[in-house]
């Protein structure tokens, strides 16, 4: 299955508030219901035991609602584990729910550098190029201490057919062509593992989680 890169009406902020609103709740029903909570927190999970840490900081970029992260630190903070989060997103509309965020460009980070333990992303890494996506990493890579976490979609036809078949879930008419969207752009394992290479990663681990996602660390030198 060839990868089509295919604008995203949730990017572009196509719809009415009404429509983007029920589009976020439709992304929180895909990660709870989906695998996309349990995969960031067993990469956090991961980290934590690499580095012997119970206390670490996140920024979530293109956090969206900032769900999965939100979700992660409640489930972490029961297992002993404390993880300060931050969301990131290009849209105040997306973030403004209280707790600590900031407006700016995912491929431009305006933080110094090891300005945080972690950066992570989830179900943004398909929205972006090849060398875009290099771009971030290698972004992320500058402002953590540790690790950048990547937890997206896997590219499969199977997929594609579930997606489609799960249309009758979706509340809104901006999931109906985002999610397919998504997947028709998504990056294979073996896609995701070479472009990681080209970037200034000491060492890349890549997982296959629940239901075609697929759960990256991309380890700083």
């Amino acid at each position: 299955m060839k990868r089509i890169p295919t604008a995203e009406l949730l990017d572009s902020d196509a719809g009415t508030p009404e429509e983007v609103a029920a589009s976020l709740a439709d992304l929180q029903m895909i990660n709870r219901r989906f695998g996309g909570r349990k995969t960031t927190q067993g990469l956090i999970e991961r980290v934590a035991a690499a580095t012997h840490a119970d206390s670490l900081s996140l920024l979530e970029v293109a956090a969206g609602s900032g769900d999965v992260p939100r979700w992660t630190r409640d489930s972490l903070g029961s297992r002993g584990i404390r993880l300060q989060v931050t969301l990131l997103d290009r849209a105040a509309s997306h973030v403004g729910n209280g707790g600590r965020s900031i407006v700016a460009d995912a491929l431009a980070l305006p933080f110094r550098d090891e300005s945080f333990d972690l950066v992570g992303c989830g179900l943004f890494a398909h929205h972006l190029s090849p060398d875009q996506l290099i771009r971030f990493v290698n972004q992320a890579l500058r402002i953590c201490r540790h690790a950048v976490l990547i937890n997206d979609l896997i590219r499969n036809p199977l997929h594609l057919a579930i997606v489609y078949a799960g249309s009758p879930l979706y509340r809104s008419r901006l999931t109906r062509h985002d999610a397919p969207a998504s997947v028709k752009q998504a990056y294979t394992t073996q896609e995701m593992h070479a472009m990681l290479r080209r970037t200034s990663a000491a060492r890349v681990e890549i997982d296959r989680h629940y239901l075609f996602r697929m759960g990256v660390i991309a380890w700083k030198k």
